[in-house]
C-alpha cells in the first residue's frame, strides 16, 4: 500500500481502492474497475495514472488506451493537474513522458510503423478511412466481373462491413454470413475470393485501412520474439471503456500482458452499445477469469450526476439484463421529480411537446445548451427539427455527416495522401479526376503507367499528359514540390489549396462556403508535427466541425443539442428528452433478431436515460404515418411502449399525457350543457 496522499482525499473509498491497487507491488495483479454511469470513471482512471507516476513509476513506460484521441488528451492534462498539486511546475516535466496516450488504432499505427520492415511493411505506408475502403473493395469488385453479374452481388459498403466483422470478431465468414448477413450467404465463394484480391490490393498499393491496423498488431504478437519486445516496453497499460473492444483489440491486450500483470481495464457491461462495430460485451463480463489468479473487481456505484428519482428508473430498466456485473448506481443528491413517461398522439404532437418544454426550461434559466433530445437513429428527429426550424430555435445535430465525409475535404486529403504514398491508387484515382478532360480510363492508364515503377512521381512528371487533360503541368508542379517538403509542415496545405481552389469553384456551387472548411482543414493542419502524423491521426480520429450541424451554426451563442444516443455516451445535460421510446424504435425493428441485440437495445435506453442529471422525460406516440404518401394521406401504425418499460415499473416515472383534451384546439374549455340527441332522432319521424 502506498503512503497516504492529500490529491486522493477527494476521493471515495470505491475510487481509491481502484486508484491505489498494486501500486508498489513487484507485479501489479490485473484489475477490473466497472464504472457505472456519472461515477467518475474518468477522475478515477486520471488519479490511478498520476498516483503510479507520482509513486515512482515511469511514464515512458504507461499505455494508456482511450476511446478517442481527444479523450485520451483530457486524460493526460488532467494527470497533469493532479501531479501538480504534489510537484508543482515539475509535474508538466514528470508528467510529460505520457506519450504512449492514444486509441487502439493510433497505438496500433504508431507501432506498427515502428516495426514495419521487420513485419513486411512499408514504413510510408497510408491509411484508408471507410468510403476509401469501400472505394478499393469496389474497384477490385469490378476487375474480379462482380459487379456484372446476373443477380444482384452486395454493394461495396456491404462487402466491406462483411470483410470487417469477419476481422474485428475473429470469425468465419460462413459464421459471419449466417449470423449477420444471410441475404449474402449465396456468394460465399465470391466473397471469399474478393477479400483476398482486396487484401493483395492493399498490400500492392501500401495501404492499410481501419481493421488492419489492429490486424497486423494481433499478428504481431502472436510472434514470441516481437511480443516479448512489444510488450516489455510498458510495465502498465490501461484501457478505458472496455466493454466497447471486439475480439481483436481483447487479442492484443493478452498479447501485450498474458499473465495480467500491470493491467489495468475500465468499464461499464450495462453501457456496452456498440456491437455494430463488431464490439462485444463478452470481453468486460469474461476479463476477471481470463487470468489466474482471477482480476480483482472494484464497482463504482456511486452516481454524481442524476438525481435519486433518475437513477431509480434507470436501475429498473437495467436490472431486467439477462446477464451483468450487479451494480445499483446511488446518490446523495435529492431525490428529484420522477422521469416523466409522456403519451402524445404521434411525432407532430411529439416535436410541439418538446419544444414547449425546451423554452420553458430556458425561461426558468436552464440554456438551451443545457438541454438535449436523443434518439436512436438519426432520421427520428426529422419532425422535430421542421419544428424547431418553424419557431426559430438553434440547434446542432450530433450523429450526422462528419467533417472528413465532405467531398471537398476529401479531395484534399486525397491530394496529401497520394503525394505521401504515390502507391495509394483509391488517392491517386480521385485526385485525377478532378482535373478537366481526364475521366476514368485515362486515371486507370496513367495509375498503371507510375504504379510498376521504383519512383512513381519522378515516372509521373516524365509522363506524357493524358489527351484532353486541362492544366496538366500545375498539377505535376504541385505533387513535385508538395513531396519535396520545401514549403514545410503545416504551409504545404496552403500549396495544395492554391493548386485545387479553381476545381473547387468549377465543381461546387457553394464554392465559398466549402472553402471555410479548407482554412479550418489548415487551422487542424497546424497542431501536427508532419505530414504523415497529420494524415494519419485525421484519419483514425476525425474531428467534429460544422458538417456536424444543422441549420446555419454558430449564429446564436445559445442552441438546443439533438444527437443520437451513440453520438451522446459521455455526456451529460440538466434536461433529456428521448424520442419515440415505443417498439419498433426503440429497441429498433431491425435490432431484435437475437436475445443479444435486444439486450444492447436494452443498454441503448439506459444510456440515454442516465445522461440527464436533473429532469428526464421519455416521450411515447400512439402512432406514426407511414412515409411515401401525399400531404393529405392518413396511413398510419399505431405504436406500444417499449418493452423495456413494462407495467412493473411504471412506478418508476411519472405518466403524463398531452396535450390535454381541455386545451386541445377546437375543443371546448368549460362542460356544455347535456343534450338529448334521441329525441331530436325520434321527432324527425313524427
Amino acid at each position: 500500500m502506498s503512503l497516504p496522499a492529500p490529491y486522493l482525499d477527494a476521493l471515495n473509498p470505491e475510487q481509491r481502492c481502484a486508484v491505489e491497487h498494486g501500486v508498489g507491488a513487484a507485479a501489479c495483479p490485473p484489475l477490473l474497475v466497472i464504472a457505472g454511469a456519472g461515477s467518475g470513471k474518468t477522475n478515477t482512471l486520471a488519479h490511478r495514472v498520476a498516483h503510479l507516476v507520482l509513486n515512482g513509476a515511469d511514464p515512458y513506460r504507461i499505455l494508456l488506451m482511450t476511446f478517442s484521441r481527444r479523450a485520451a488528451n483530457e486524460m493526460t492534462q488532467r494527470v497533469e493537474r493532479i501531479a501538480r498539486k504534489v510537484m508543482g511546475d515539475r509535474a508538466g516535466a514528470l508528467t510529460g513522458g505520457l506519450n504512449w496516450a492514444g486509441t487502439f488504432h493510433g497505438i496500433g499505427a504508431r507501432l506498427m510503423r515502428e516495426h514495419a520492415e521487420r513485419i513486411g511493411l512499408d514504413p510510408a505506408f497510408t491509411i484508408h478511412d471507410r468510403e476509401d475502403s469501400a472505394d478499393l473493395m469496389n474497384l477490385v469488385r469490378h476487375d474480379l466481373g462482380f459487379s456484372k453479374t446476373e443477380s444482384r452481388f452486395p454493394t461495396k459498403g456491404t462487402c466491406l462491413s462483411i470483410y470487417s466483422r469477419c476481422v474485428n470478431a475473429g470469425q468465419a465468414l460462413d459464421q459471419v454470413l449466417g449470423a449477420n448477413y444471410p441475404w449474402c450467404a449465396g456468394w460465399a465463394s465470391e466473397l471469399k475470393q474478393l477479400f483476398a484480391a482486396y487484401v493483395d490490393a492493399k498490400q500492392r498499393h501500401n495501404v492499410l485501412d481501419y481493421d488492419d491496423l489492429l490486424l497486423y498488431w494481433a499478428q504481431t504478437m502472436s510472434e514470441p520474439d516481437l511480443a516479448e519486445e512489444i510488450g516489455g516496453r510498458f510495465d502498465h497499460v490501461l484501457v478505458d471503456e472496455y466493454q466497447d473492444t471486439n475480439a481483436l483489440q481483447a487479442q492484443v491486450l493478452l498479447g501485450l500482458k498474458p499473465d495480467g500483470h500491470g493491467l489495468t481495464v475500465v468499464g461499464d457491461d450495462a453501457q456496452a452499445i456498440y456491437s455494430f462495430r463488431a464490439a462485444t460485451v463478452r470481453n468486460i463480463l469474461d476479463f476477471p477469469k481470463a487470468f489466474s489468479p482471477p482480476a480483482r473487481l472494484i464497482t463504482l456505484d456511486r452516481n454524481y450526476r442524476s438525481t435519486q428519482a433518475i437513477l431509480g428508473a434507470a436501475n429498473a430498466v437495467i436490472d431486467l439484463a439477462r446477464e451483468r456485473f450487479t451494480k445499483n448506481l446511488w446518490t446523495d443528491r435529492a431525490a428529484g421529480s420522477p422521469p416523466q413517461l409522456v403519451g402524445v398522439r404521434d411525432e407532430a404532437d411529439q416535436a410541439r411537446y418538446i419544444v414547449e418544454r425546451v423554452l420553458e426550461h430556458r425561461e426558468s434559466g436552464i440554456t438551451l445548451k443545457q438541454q438535449a433530445v436523443l434518439f436512436r437513429t438519426s432520421s427520428h428527429s426529422a419532425p422535430l427539427e421542421l419544428e424547431l426550424t418553424r419557431r426559430n430555435i438553434p440547434f446542432v445535430k450530433f450523429g450526422g455527416l462528419k467533417f472528413l465525409d465532405a467531398a471537398h475535404v476529401k479531395d484534399m486529403l486525397a491530394l496529401l495522401r497520394f503525394v505521401q504514398n504515390p502507391r495509394d491508387r483509391v488517392a491517386g484515382f480521385r485526385v485525377l479526376l478532378l482535373m478537366q478532360g481526364v475521366g476514368p480510363a485515362s486515371a486507370q492508364k496513367v495509375l498503371d503507367a507510375i504504379g510498376s515503377t521504383a519512383d512513381p512521381l519522378a515516372a509521373l512528371a516524365d509522363l506524357p499528359p493524358p489527351p484532353r487533360a486541362g492544366d496538366w503541368r500545375s498539377f505535376v508542379d504541385a505533387v513535385g514540390e508538395l513531396r519535396s517538403g520545401a514549403a514545410g509542415w503545416p504551409m504545404e496545405i496552403e500549396r495544395a489549396v492554391a493548386w485545387y481552389a479553381p476545381h473547387l469553384d468549377r465543381i461546387h456551387e457553394d464554392a465559398e462556403t466549402r472553402r471555410a472548411d479548407l482554412v479550418q482543414l489548415a487551422q487542424i493542419a497546424s497542431g501536427y508535427p508532419s505530414r504523415e502524423r497529420f494524415l494519419t491521426e485525421l484519419t483514425l480520429d476525425p474531428p467534429d466541425a460544422t458538417s456536424d450541424q444543422a441549420g446555419v451554426p454558430m449564429l446564436d451563442e445559445d442552441y438546443l443539442i439533438l444527437s443520437t444516443i451513440h453520438s451522446a455516451k459521455g455526456q451529460e445535460w440538466k434536461s433529456v428528452f428521448v424520442l419515440n421510446v415505443v417498439d419498433g424504435c426503440m429497441p429498433s425493428d431491425l435490432g431484435t433478431g437475437t436475445s443479444a441485440e435486444i439486450e444492447e437495445e436494452r443498454r441503448l435506453l439506459y444510456v440515454a436515460m442516465t445522461r440527464a442529471k436533473d429532469d428526464l422525460h421519455l416521450v411515447v406516440p400512439q402512432r406514426f404515418f407511414t412515409h411515401g404518401q401525399n400531404a393529405m394521406g392518413d396511413r398510419h401504425v399505431y405504436a406500444s411502449r417499449s418493452r423495456f418499460i413494462p407495467d412493473r415499473l411504471l412506478s418508476a416515472f411519472e405518466r403524463v399525457s398531452w396535450p390535454k383534451a381541455s386545451a386541445t384546439p377546437g375543443y371546448p374549455t368549460r362542460k356544455a350543457p347535456p343534450v338529448d340527441i334521441g329525441a331530436r332522432m325520434r321527432r324527425m319521424w313524427q
